[in-house]
């Protein structure tokens, strides 16, 4: 469980104490269920991170509710959007392993998460991720529920693969922006897991030139010198 479960969690179960002691029960009871609910609620269970180095893992638990072109910042690329159920587990984590490039936090609206007009209008952090395949974007997006998005890392700072990176609180949306080159593996109405889920492929690198051109001589039929009379 993450810290923040224990900051919102103990005060209730103390609160619960105190109600049961005065025999306040049923206000006891409430307030028992309440904090077994923040428990579960900021709970952060273990993954198994692929190994794949060309992997893109998803960022969080929910469902898939967008896959499209889209550009950012003036470069083509798709998006995928991410819902999050309010019992889905709330840890962020880093979708490629990099340098934190970007770190922008955005004041704005508390709309809905599963309205497209949340990618855009609400609060959220823009995390840029820089890795050696390339450029991608994660955004954490607060929804009506949710009020507060939180990024635990620094700018500059390396993440690996499926690394911890941040938390929602109680509902929202994460997207994932990548180049156009990489492979889409996931569809809209999947459900996915956060650091083991892989939803799309970087491309395979491209060998260079010399090497190819080394391959393409080597490949060559070798032609066989006549006999000697």
């Amino acid at each position: 469980m993450v810290r923040e479960g224990y900051y919102f969690g103990i005060p209730v179960l103390v609160l619960a104490a105190v109600a049961i002691g005065f025999g306040w029960t049923s206000v006891g009871v409430v307030l028992l269920a309440l904090a077994a609910f923040i428990f579960y609620f900021f709970r952060d269970p273990e993954r198994r991170i692929p190994a794949d180095s060309r992997a893109i893992v998803s960022p969080a638990d929910g469902r898939v509710v967008v896959v499209k072109d889209e550009e950012h910042d003036g470069r083509p690329g798709k998006r995928l959007s991410i819902f999050l159920a309010i019992w889905n587990v709330h840890v962020n984590r880093a979708s490629a392993a990099g340098t934190i490039s970007r770190l922008d936090y955005r004041q704005g609206k508390f709309l809905a998460a599963m309205r497209e007009r949340a990618s855009l209008e609400n609060e959220q952090n823009v995390i840029g991720l820089s890795t050696d395949a390339g450029e991608m974007v994660l955004k954490q997006i607060a929804g009506w529920i949710a009020r507060r998005v939180v990024c635990w890392k620094k700018l500059g700072e390396s993440v690996a693969r499926g690394e911890r990176i941040g938390l929602i609180r109680f509902g929202s949306r994460v997207d994932v922006w990548l180049p156009r080159e990489a492979e889409i593996l996931v569809t809209v109405g999947e459900s996915v897991r956060g650091g083991s889920s892989v939803l799309a492929r970087w491309p395979a690198p491209r060998r260079n030139a010399s090497a190819e051109d080394m391959d393409s001589r080597q490949a060559q039929p070798v032609k066989s010198a006549g006999r000697r009379r």
